[in-house]
């Protein structure tokens, strides 16, 4: 955890590298706040990978039902038009994930990280960090 220090500006690990620009620090702010924004998407695709496996999970319990109830023609439909059914043509949630994370989330995050540590010198949250000096009571 870092802390201010007694002089009001951010802890070093907060303070832009000279000669950074406000645009520069700017521009990596508002890079840093996209890929919050994929990371709170990746987070709603993985909801949707467990409700959507949940949900199968739970279709099970409705061919049984249906069966008890004295219903088969209609449990056999459940169990063959829905129960492991691919969500898009030949892919069940996981491999969705998996080419998220391959060909978007990863290259993401990681071209954040370059430029954060060629333009700021690794050091994170510099907008962030200066907002929070300005707008301090």
């Amino acid at each position: 955890m870092t802390k201010d220090h007694d002089d009001g500006r951010p802890d070093p690990a907060h303070r832009r590298p000279e000669p950074m620009s406000d645009t520069a620090v700017e521009a990596l702010g508002a890079l840093s706040k996209a890929l919050e924004t994929t990371e709170r998407a990746r987070g709603h695709l993985y909801s949707f990978h467990q409700l959507t496996g949940t949900a199968d999970f739970q279709l099970d319990e409705a061919v049984r039902l249906l069966r008890e109830a004295g219903h088969p023609e209609e449990a056999e439909r459940v169990r063959t038009e829905l129960v492991g059914r691919n969500v898009t043509p030949g892919h069940w949630t996981f491999q969705l994930i998996e080419e998220y994370d391959d060909g978007y989330y990863r290259p993401f995050a990681a071209l954040e990280a370059e430029l954060t540590d060629r333009l700021a010198g690794g050091r994170r949250h510099l907008y962030e960090a200066e907002l929070k000096r300005r707008r301090r009571s």
